[in-house]
């Protein structure tokens, strides 16, 4: 069942069978979690109609890790969430429920760059009432902040996030708008956050990868 069941009984998801869905109840960990899904997560199914929510997450950054665990066990509190390490030298945090597709209908066949990746209104008003987490999930995902060097010696800060999806650059994108934060683009892939007001706003809620 996901959080922020209702009280009322006899109604249930007719996609996983849980208690109607009350998006609007879910953890504001949410935001997070969606970014990091966007950028490194995937969903699979398993038999009984579970499915389980896979993001791969880089071994150097153990405080990323704790977070996606943390987030993930805050939006299905009723379910085991376990991180190990892969062979691959990589940490897996992983989770299984018969919600993951209700909970991120992003979820289809195929690679995400090459499907459309929209946000659905109830995913939008709910990452509008915390942006900031978002983009802290889709940095720590698939982005990172790095020292810029120039011609002549100067050094400073900057932002950058990558992702093969058009559909996912746009959310990012979206988001920074939304703050307030000025962008570019460097094709095919990458979007740059470099004004320096701007990099120290990010640096208030992502800052250097742990």
């Amino acid at each position: 069942m996901l959080y922020g069941r209702p009280t009322e009984p006899g109604f249930s998801c007719a996609r996983c069978g849980s208690d109607r869905h009350r998006f609007d109840h879910l953890s504001t960990a949410y935001s997070y979690l969606l970014g990091l899904y966007l950028g490194d997560g995937c969903i699979s199914k398993h038999p009984r109609e579970v499915f389980r929510l896979r993001i791969a997450l880089d071994v150097k950054y153990p405080g990323i890790v704790e977070e996606c665990v943390a987030a993930m066990q805050a939006v299905v509190p009723w379910n085991k969430v376990h991180a190990q390490l892969t062979p691959k030298n990589y940490v897996e945090v992983h989770a299984y429920s018969k919600s993951w597709p209700c909970l991120f209908p992003q979820h289809g066949p195929g690679k995400k760059h090459e499907r459309r990746i929209l946000l659905t209104k109830w995913q939008r008003d709910l990452v509008d009432l915390t942006p900031e987490l978002l983009l802290r999930g889709l940095i720590h995902s698939d982005g990172c902040r790095f020292i810029n060097t120039g011609s002549y010696g100067w050094r400073c800060p900057r932002y950058a996030f990558s992702n093969l999806s058009d559909d996912i650059k746009q959310i990012f994108c979206r988001t920074c708008d939304q703050l307030g934060l000025h962008w570019t683009v460097a094709p095919p892939k990458s979007v740059y956050v470099s004004r320096k007001a701007d990099v120290a706003r990010l640096d208030e809620f992502v800052g250097p990868k742990r």
